[in-house]
């Protein structure tokens, strides 16, 4: 094993044990690392070790990811990954210095959220209910409310048990980035759901001998996977009326966005959403500002002259 190999493994254990960082952000930090290191590859006569990295590969690796056309945003998440890397390595005494450490991007290119208005999902609704011939369609229509209704990512979903569920007092109990738990209410529409659901989960496991507390399953009974949850919303929105480019995370920004425009704070929807930090929780006040903005431009009759 080459010694980049090496520090790579004991990073990715380090983020992944001792961080408890999630397994999407441990795979796209590995996966950042390995795309730097096929830089200095393709760069160097011979073969390049992370270990020899100054301060000219940094600038040319940063002009090579401008040069690709990577947004400020993508290039700021690659640099951040370095940059953590090499505070291990030097934490450990494997480098002096870390050549990202002076390394600062502005990010303020955010896109807005894309998120699902009420036709929308009803047409995403109408979906799911019209697949009869899926064994596990209220399988289907359980997992479209719990999104709707909660906002938790895919992987918090898959991970969903049984024992973390009250459904007579409509709340879970959601364990999230960095095993970080919390609370999630839900409503009566997503009470009925899952208790339409769960003799379908009976029938299911049974028929295939299978005994886990996990709540969403696949055709076989076994538990279903992120990929496996996210293959299942793709499906949906294929067999909709939707045409428009479209991906099952925009859920939890639907969620997100009804929740402000009905009234509630930004606390409360950081604590749902299980956002450690309110300003990651802030760019949906610009979703619903530009939604407010839509309507008074299109209702307000003076608006456009205003304008112009």
């Amino acid at each position: 094993m080459s010694d980049n190999d090496q520090n790579l493994v004991w990073f990715i254990k380090y983020i992944k044990n001792e961080r408890k960082y999630s397994d999407e952000t441990v795979a796209a930090y590995q996966r950042d690392i390995y795309e730097f290191i096929a830089f200095l590859n393709q760069t160097n006569q011979e073969q390049a070790s992370l270990l020899r990295v100054d301060s000219y590969d940094v600038e040319a690796y940063l002009t090579n990811l401008y040069d690709k056309g990577f947004s400020k945003n993508s290039v700021a998440q690659k640099i951040s990954a370095l940059k953590s890397f090499y505070n291990y390595l030097v934490k450990n005494e494997e480098m002096p210095l870390n050549p990202f450490e002076y390394v600062h991007l502005k990010t303020n290119n955010k896109k807005l959220p894309r998120f699902f208005y009420q036709e929308e999902m009803k047409a995403l609704f109408e979906s799911a209910k019209k697949d009869e011939n899926n064994p596990l369609r209220m399988r289907n229509l359980a997992l479209l409310e719990v999104f709707y209704a909660t906002g938790i990512r895919v992987s918090e979903c898959a991970g969903l048990t049984l024992d973390r569920i009250d459904i007579a007092n409509k709340m879970m109990l959601i364990f999230g980035k960095g095993n970080k738990q919390r609370y999630v209410p839900f409503g009566n529409h997503t009470k009925d759901a899952l208790s339409d659901y769960l003799p379908e989960r009976d029938i299911v496991m049974e028929k295939y001998h299978e005994s886990h507390q996990y709540l969403f399953i696949n055709h076989y009974g076994k538990p279903l996977s992120a990929r496996g949850i996210e293959y299942i919303l793709d499906d949906i929105i294929k067999k909709s009326s939707l045409n428009s480019e479209i991906h099952p995370h925009m859920l939890r920004h639907t969620f997100a966005t009804a929740m402000l425009n009905n009234g509630a704070d930004m606390r409360t929807v950081q604590e749902l959403l299980g956002h450690a930090s309110l300003s990651s929780t802030q760019i949906y006040t610009h979703v619903t500002k530009a939604h407010l903005m839509s309507d008074y431009n299109k209702f307000f009759p003076r608006s456009k002259k205003n304008q112009e």
